[in-house]
């Protein structure tokens, strides 16, 4: 095979001009035509296209001497295939305005009402951008529907705190009138249910104060690694109190020697609150029972902790509302019994899973509830998963 000869290196040069000298005029023009339609982009890029090849062409044919009919002949074929070029590009370019037009108006309703169906259609970019705001779609609806149950729980938490905090300061208000006036039949036993009242009102604003920490992103934990048998262990000891008055049975046990790495008393109120809040919907003679265990899904480790109770159940509707602010379940009363001698109160705000929830999400960890069934008279299980 020979080299390449003068004749076509002056051939290459001269359609390389033509082609530059076309390529920048088609770059002025998309310059002017950018806010124009995708459609006319198109057209102006196999417009560009073609007048290279053209220009090209008759600018070679010319160098070449050939005949004016030649170059007639080969301009109209380059002419034609130029126009159906334009033609297809301008019909394609149309598609994707109205795909991109479908686009626009889903994102429109998106905004609206935050649902969106993607369309099929289209280039595979398109339908990977229809995909993402469907999904998106799918977070929004769910965020909105977390965010009326949240604006929700919090106008029951308003509530519900302003009557616990009406009851017992009208109780105390007519105890200290009664002592004042010399009414009172036994001073010391009003002192005592005055007492229990201030110190019952006092956790209630403790928990407030948390769950605005937690909400608020300002709460800060300290981990360090602590045996899990023995944070269980000092539990059930403060607990067990309470269970004894109300006859419930309290008992558990954890794997020897687990190891979790947490914040050691964000943890130990976890546990009281699950411990507490079983001990309150277990009826007499019923039990509670705390499990601590390592568990591997095949991909890492981590620890579990369960309270078990015999509450009788949850309902769906409880189930998903559980660890909302100020929850209580249908059947709870809204009124706080008055707490007696031996530690025993009766429903609190609501807040106490809220807080497990949120201290155990700062931990990277997740918490779960089941309806449990068996031998033994239905109830719930709270689930903890911490990460090792």
């Amino acid at each position: 095979m020979g080299g390449v000869t003068s004749d076509q290196v002056q051939i290459v040069l001269v359609a390389a001009a033509c082609a530059v000298g076309v390529g920048v005029v088609g770059l002025l023009a998309a310059w002017l035509v950018r806010h124009l339609s995708i459609r006319w982009q198109l057209g102006l890029v196999v417009l560009v296209s073609v007048g290279s090849v053209l220009a090209g062409v008759v600018a070679v044919a010319r160098l070449m001497f050939i005949s004016p009919h030649d170059r007639q002949v080969v301009s109209l074929v380059a002419g034609v295939s130029g126009l159906v070029g334009m033609l297809v590009a301008l019909a394609l370019g149309a598609a994707i305005a109205r795909w991109s037009a479908a686009l626009r108006e889903g994102a429109r309703l998106l905004d609206a009402h935050g649902s969106y169906v993607a369309d099929p259609r289209g280039p595979s970019e398109l339908q990977a951008l229809a995909a993402e705001l469907e999904r998106t779609s799918e977070r929004l609806a769910e965020s909105r529907l977390r965010e009326a149950r949240l604006e929700e729980s919090r106008r029951e938490l308003v509530s519900w705190v302003s009557h616990d905090l009406r009851t017992p300061l009208a109780g105390m208000r007519a105890m200290t009138e009664a002592l004042e006036d010399g009414l009172a039949a036994d001073p010391a036993r009003y002192q005592r249910q005055i007492r229990a009242e201030v110190d019952r009102m006092v956790r209630m604003v403790d928990d407030l104060f948390e769950l605005s920490r937690i909400h608020a992103g300002v709460l800060r934990i300290s981990p360090e690694t602590v045996l899990l048998g023995d944070l269980v262990s000092e539990a059930i000891a403060g607990a067990d109190p309470v269970a004894r008055a109300r006859s419930v049975r309290l008992g558990g046990s954890v794997d020897h020697g687990i190891e979790v790495t947490a914040d050691a008393a964000a943890l130990s109120r976890v546990m009281t609150n699950l411990i507490m809040n079983a001990i309150r919907h277990t009826p007499a003679d019923g039990s509670v029972e705390i499990r601590g265990r390592l568990v591997d899904d095949g991909t890492e480790q981590a620890v579990e902790l369960s309270v078990s109770d015999q509450c009788g159940g949850l309902s769906e509707d409880d189930m998903g509302r559980v660890f909302d602010l100020a929850w209580r379940g249908g059947g709870a009363a809204r009124t706080p019994a008055p707490e007696t001698g031996d530690g025993v109160e009766g429903p609190g705000a609501g807040l106490g899973l809220a807080i497990v929830k949120g201290l155990i999400e700062a931990h990277r960890g997740v918490v779960a509830v089941e309806n449990v069934d068996g031998p033994a008279p239905a109830g719930c299980r709270f689930l903890v998963r911490l990460p090792v």
